[in-house]
């Protein structure tokens, strides 16, 4: 999806992606000029790299979804894939 979305909308220098979450992207918001990533893909990403899925969500949560880099930074956006924590 990066790929396509650098080819329809122009390079990096214009567009910020969150590094290592490729994956995790689900669109674009063309008004924003903003990338689009899925929360829950972003957990899935976490775990299969060894994280549980409280400790990824924690993770997440303070280093990631609330981070702020200026007007093009990504939206994170919850689709409702929940699955049950335990």
């Amino acid at each position: 999806m990066r790929k396509k979305i650098i080819e329809h909308y122009g390079d990096t220098d214009t567009i910020l992606f969150a590094d290592g979450f490729d994956d995790c992207i689900i669109g674009f918001e063309p008004d924003l000029w903003k990338v689009v990533y899925s929360r829950n893909k972003c957990v899935d990403s976490m775990e299969s790299d060894g994280m549980g899925t409280v400790d990824a969500l924690e993770y997440l949560e303070f280093n990631t979804f609330s981070a702020h880099f200026g007007d093009k930074t990504p939206i994170w956006v919850e689709d409702f894939k929940w699955k049950e924590v335990q």
